[in-house]
Formats: C-alpha cells, sequence, structure tokens
C-alpha cells in the first residue's frame, strides 16, 4: 500500500489482518480507540472519524527554477570525486528561491516546514496507541551539511535551496525520533535515488534525459542509486512499510539502489547528522510554528 499524505480507513471499513494498514482496525473491522482524549476536530488536518494513524509518508518536494553549474560539473568529472559528485550532486545544482505568501522561503516551506507543521496537527493520532507509528520522509542524497546552516535555516542566503532542506529534513527526522520514540511514534529517512520525474525534468527536457539514458544505465556500474524510475525509486518507501518502525535505526538513511542489471534493494547509509544540531533546529521550527500559527489566528483549518 502506498500513500503520499496522511493514510486512514474510516471506523467502517474491515482491513485484513494478515496486511498492514494505515488504520490499525480488529478482525471486525472497527476500529480500536485510543486511551487518551481525542483531539478536537478543528485541529487536525484528518476528518475525526479517524482514531489514529499508523504510517505517514511525507514526501512532496519543488526545486524550482534549477540550473546546474557547468564549470563545477566538468572539474567534477575529472576528479577523485567524480562518483559522488555523480551520485549526490554535490555542488552542481542551484536553485532560485522566492517568498511564499506566508513569508517564509518557499523550497523550505514546501520541502520541510509544511510537513512539519501536518506532522504537529496530527501528534495525537500518533502517539495515542499501544501500536508504532511511523513517519517515512523523502529525503535526498543530495542533502548536504555544507548547504545548510542553523543561522539560515530557510536558506535566504544561499543558492542550494533544496540541497539545504533535505538536509534539515534529515535533522528534523532525527529529532522527532529522539522527541518521540518513548511514545511509540517512529521516524525514519528514506532516498529514492536519481530518478527522472517532473522535479529533473526541471533541470533538464525530458528528451534530453531519454537520450542520456544509455549513459545513465552505465553509471549503475559505479553507483547503484541511478534507480532512474518511479517504480524503482519507491523500493525503500515500500521496505519501510514492511518494517517494525522499533527496530530501525534512526541515524540512518535508506537508500533504493538498483543494480546495473535491474534488481531492486534497499541500502542503509550512516546520515552526517548530529543530535546538537538537530535539537537547536527543532526548537527554531517550534518556534517558527507558533508565529505562523498566530499569524493564521489559530489551527490550521481543513475547509
Amino acid at each position: 500500500m502506498r500513500t503520499d499524505s496522511a493514510g486512514a480507513r474510516p471506523p467502517n471499513t474491515a482491513v485484513s489482518p494478515s496486511a498492514p494498514s494505515l488504520l490499525y482496525s480488529t478482525a471486525l473491522g472497527k476500529v480500536q480507540k485510543c486511551s487518551s482524549d481525542p483531539p478536537k476536530p478543528e485541529t487536525l488536518a484528518v476528518p475525526p472519524w479517524f482514531q489514529y494513524l499508523d504510517y505517514i509518508y511525507l514526501n512532496a518536494g519543488i526545486m524550482p527554477n534549477p540550473h546546474i553549474s557547468f564549470n563545477a560539473f566538468i572539474s567534477g568529472l575529472f576528479s577523485r570525486k567524480a562518483v559522488h559528485m555523480l551520485s549526490t550532486a554535490e555542488g552542481l545544482l542551484h536553485q532560485v528561491d522566492q517568498v511564499t505568501v506566508d513569508g517564509l522561503q518557499e523550497v523550505f516551506e514546501t520541502n520541510l516546514f509544511g510537513h512539519f507543521v501536518l506532522v504537529r496537527q496530527l501528534e495525537p493520532l500518533l502517539r495515542c496507541s499501544e501500536k508504532p507509528s511511523m513517519l517515512i520522509w523523502t529525503s535526498s542524497s543530495n542533502a548536504m551539511r555544507s548547504a545548510f546552516s542553523l543561522d539560515d535555516y530557510q536558506h535566504k542566503k544561499g543558492k542550494e535551496a533544496y540541497s539545504s532542506s533535505k538536509y534539515a529534513t534529515d535533522l528534523t527526522s532525527l529529532a522527532l525520533n529522539r522527541h518521540f520514540n518513548k511514545q511509540n511514534l517512529y521516524s525514519s529517512v528514506v532516498c529514492p535515488g536519481i530518478v527522472t520525474t517532473n522535479l529533473t525534468y526541471g533541470i533538464m527536457p525530458s528528451l534530453f534525459w531519454k537520450l542520456l539514458m544509455p549513459i545513465l544505465w552505465l553509471i549503475r556500474l559505479f553507483t547503484k542509486t541511478y534507480t532512474l524510475t518511479p517504480y524503482n525509486g519507491s523500493e525503500a518507501h515500500i521496505w519501510l512499510f514492511k518494517q517494525k518502525p522499533e527496530s530501525l535505526d534512526g541515524l540512518m538513511k535508506y537508500h533504493s539502489c538498483t543494480t546495473f542489471a535491474g534488481n531492486n534493494y534497499v541500502e542503509p547509509r550512516k546520515m552526517d547528522v548530529d543530535d546538537e544540531t538537530a535539537k537547536k533546529l527543532y526548537q527554531k521550527l517550534l518556534e517558527l510554528e507558533k508565529q505562523v500559527l498566530a499569524r493564521s489566528n489559530g489551527p490550521i483549518s481543513t475547509k
């Protein structure tokens, strides 16, 4: 089962006990209620008949007005870091960001902060069950510490807003684990690899990517993260759905990988993150959330 946002089923919907569900149900199809008082409907981003959530996939993302630094590409191609550059696009992708009507940087708000507010709004449904709940964030191999700064966590001054927002996503996932694991809420991060989608078509036209496809296949000999298709790129998302959340390592990013022969698998890699930075970013996000909600006169409306 795949979903791009909070997923759940109404109380009168039966769920097969042999398969995981996005809303936990008994064999009779009746939703088990959490022991705490249900949250007020007006504070939630889902209808009030949902009692709790098992999984949320957080994968909305944008990369506006991207362009490639060809000087960095040429110099990197003939260096020792060629494979690293091709697998992460470090230093290659620049974006022209803009400010939204909320007064926030567009890439930051779309790729991270909107998800963060959603999770905060849904906390009562994520922490009210004895059964673990799980957040699955779509990050990127382009998430670079070098592109991120706590003093400019919205990336107002730089040209690598996408990389910064994805690194901030990694930090946020770590912070959520530190705060909520004892309450049965877990967070994991995945990387779909290099996938040709509308996001990459913004970098170069789709025809160009099709012409490059034979070369991209050959690159799989050196790095397995060239998954190339959305189907291959979703391997880690589906794999995580089948795991026990409490058995996963919150310091790992789970990468979708594809061999040269086209076989898919998942490879955990330790993230370049630390608890102190994650904690500080989390506090900044909480403070920003307070400011945004205060300007909007309270909880986000679901109407």
